[in-house]
């Protein structure tokens, strides 16, 4: 990802999506998504949701510059479940997003071109129901000054129109602040010039 391509796109809200064949049930969840940790979580939850369902398939995209993924085919034939998750996420370039499809076996197999269509297409039902929207790829930075210099701190802020995500005034000042990937050497540059001002970076988001 360039300097001037710092905008991805992803999903606003969860969406759930339905897929029928030969009596098997497919319900994929499509979920926001920006962190590894939670995974086991949504999965655990979606588990006790559907009890007697036979697999829990899931693929994801993380990251701006969308060069972070993995997929799950939870015991369906190689290839089968995961992987027509993950080409629908590639194929709408939506990144931040995962998608979880349960199944419900009806009682006869559908073989690979069937598992692999009836996948794809329940997402493909979950993703058509979701807002798909633009954001910027940010660097998130902790700014510390003193109390004194908090009006060029905030001039600089306003000016620039920067996200401020925290912020605790006392005689030693912090404020965490979301900087447009495209603006951060600027940005950054201005604040440094603040007297007794210290940044460090937090993560990308």
């Amino acid at each position: 990802m360039s300097l001037f391509d710092d905008t991805y796109r992803t999903i606003e809200a969860s969406h759930e999506g339905i897929f029928r064949d030969k009596g098997s049930k497919f319900i994929a969840y499509a979920y926001p998504f920006t962190d590894e940790s939670e995974l086991k979580d949504i999965i655990q939850s979606l588990k006790t949701l559907h009890p007697k369902a036979r697999h829990h398939c899931w693929a994801y995209r993380l990251t701006a510059d969308r060069s972070v993924f993995r997929i799950n085919d939870d015991g369906e034939p190689s290839g089968t479940a995961g992987r027509p998750i993950l080409n629908v996420l590639l194929s709408l370039d939506v990144t931040n997003t995962l998608v979880v499809v349960v199944r419900y076996f009806g009682g006869t197999l559908l073989g690979v071109p069937g598992l692999i269509n009836a996948y794809k297409s329940a997402t493909q039902e979950a993703l058509s129901q979701a807002d798909i929207v633009e954001k910027t790829s940010d660097d998130v930075y902790e700014v510390r000054f003193p109390y004194l210099q908090m009006n060029d701190i905030m001039r600089i802020i306003k000016e620039e129109n920067i996200a401020i995500q925290d912020q605790q005034f006392d005689n030693d000042c912090t404020i965490r602040v979301a900087i447009r990937k495209m603006q951060v050497n600027a940005v950054i540059g201005r604040l440094e010039k603040v007297d007794s001002t210290t940044l460090h970076y937090i993560r990308t988001i």
